[in-house]
């Protein structure tokens, strides 16, 4: 299915590869990411208008992987005798491609599946670069989408490619300021709900109605059998995992909110082994994300590790399309959107957090805040928890916060419960210096609006400071 995307944000992704562009010495840029992450429309958008070779990789032999790119060779230079006598090994096209002048961008996309075919190509790539590539003009780029393979095989240390490469960029998902421009009708309120469904994917976004609801979208694109959405998720997993049945049984268990290890071992069945073992692999796919209290001072080694899914469109999925196939199936898609909108303030209470998050940071980048605090995470300890807490260890800051996805305005108790919940976390106490910021969907009380002023609380409602 074929979606003219909406090119938005990426702008310093774009600065990048333009200010690479400017030199003539050659670039070899690695760009690596999640599937529907905007890649490839990154990559198009910056070649648009410059000599270019693309090449989109597919699950085919490499004798038939060298015949396609062979035509994208002789169609680019006019050489009918490539098409005749195609290229039948990597070294015969970088010894031809090295005999061209001028500065012209070669894209490799979906590199992984030439590894596929041929465990070597790591390193027939790296002895084509040292070889004939490395003193010629080209800007080549390698897209890849598994990012796992994509780091072993291109960018650690025991790749042969290793120390070749002149830049990379991780395509991350859009944080939630930048999805504006899909909806820029929406109000905050909508925005968030809309970021809980559909994360910060651009593809995703893309196939989206901005005149419909944040509901109204999930009811036509995600409940509806025969669209995109609706079977995304069960078609990635299998296109990515060997065994999708176990680790669609550990995702149901996360959006049951199943969150430590001896949880989803009960609730799965699986040996810890085992279970260990696939949450691994969902980490390395970027699917789920493995917390610890922000102030533990080795979190590699804490034992206070809860997972959950880190993908917000992965979680909507599997929390109200997965739990409900049955009322699907059956055409019960009234019922379904009963049952999310009865629960859709339990849900978006924790993605309120992650966007808290993302605009501390924002406020922090602009300057907005007395302070610049470079860890941030959220902290529990037996069965208290506080949703925000940043600090900078060398000045001994840090900045308790709390955050209200709720319709009534938040007042004093919840300032003073985030108080007392501060003095149990045991950083640098006695000397550091506390900050308190609250976080609110519905504004605040007339009392805790005076009570901030007085105490130097920060305010936030909607994206900016009160």
């Amino acid at each position: 299915m074929e979606v003219a995307m909406i090119f938005i944000n990426r702008e310093a992704e774009m600065d990048f590869l333009e200010e690479k562009h400017t030199s003539t010495r050659p670039h070899f840029i690695v760009i690596y990411g999640k599937r529907r992450g905007g890649k490839t429309e990154l990559v198009k958008h910056f070649f648009r208008g410059k000599p270019h070779i693309y090449y989109l990789a597919d699950r085919l032999t490499e004798r038939d992987q060298l015949k396609e790119i062979s035509g994208k060779v002789g169609a680019f230079y006019h050489d009918d005798l490539i098409a005749e006598n195609p290229f039948r090994s990597w070294e015969q096209i970088f010894r031809y491609l090295s005999k061209k002048n001028g500065r012209f961008i070669l894209v490799i996309d979906e590199f992984p599946y030439l590894i596929e075919a041929n465990k070597a190509v790591s390193s027939l790539f790296q002895k084509g670069w040292d070889e004939y590539l490395k003193n010629t003009k080209i800007f080549l780029i390698l897209l890849g989408s598994s990012v796992s393979m994509m780091e072993s095989e291109v960018l650690s240390q025991r790749s042969p490619l290793y120390g070749r490469r002149t830049g990379q960029l991780h395509i991350t998902p859009m944080s939630f300021t930048e999805i504006q421009g899909f909806f820029p009708n929406y109000s905050f309120e909508e925005r968030v709900i809309l970021y809980g469904i559909a994360g910060g994917t651009p593809y995703y976004l893309s196939l989206l109605d901005p005149e419909l609801s944040p509901l109204d979208n999930v009811r036509k694109y995600l409940l509806t059998k025969g669209e995109f959405l609706h079977e995304e998720v069960e078609f990635l997993l299998r296109e990515e995992l060997k065994e999708p049945r176990n680790y669609f049984t550990i995702l149901r268990a996360l959006a049951l909110g199943k969150r430590k290890l001896s949880e989803i071992i009960n609730e799965t069945g699986l040996e810890k082994n085992i279970a260990t073992k696939y949450l691994s692999v969902l980490r390395n796919l970027y699917i789920v994300t493995k917390e610890v209290p922000v102030t533990e001072r080795v979190p590699e080694k804490s034992k206070k590790g809860l997972y959950r899914i880190e993908d917000h469109f992965f979680n909507f999925w599997f929390r109200y399309v997965f739990m409900n196939r049955g009322l699907i199936e059956e055409g019960e898609c009234d019922e379904v959107m009963r049952l999310i909108r009865r629960d859709l303030h339990l849900y978006i209470g924790p993605v309120y957090e992650d966007i808290a998050q993302q605009i501390l940071r924002t406020m922090m980048a602009k300057g907005d805040l007395p302070f610049r605090l470079p860890y941030a995470g959220r902290w529990w300890e037996k069965n208290e928890e506080i949703d925000l807490v940043a600090f900078h260890p060398e000045t001994k800051e840090i900045l308790f916060g709390e955050c209200k996805w709720s319709h009534r305005p938040v007042g004093e108790n919840i300032y003073h419960d985030l108080v007392r919940k501060a003095e149990a976390v045991d950083w640098e106490r006695g000397g550091r210096k506390e900050y308190y910021m609250l976080f609110s969907k519905s504004g605040f009380t007339p009392r805790m609006a005076q009570l901030a002023r007085e105490k130097g609380i920060f305010l936030v409602s909607g994206e900016g400071l009160l």
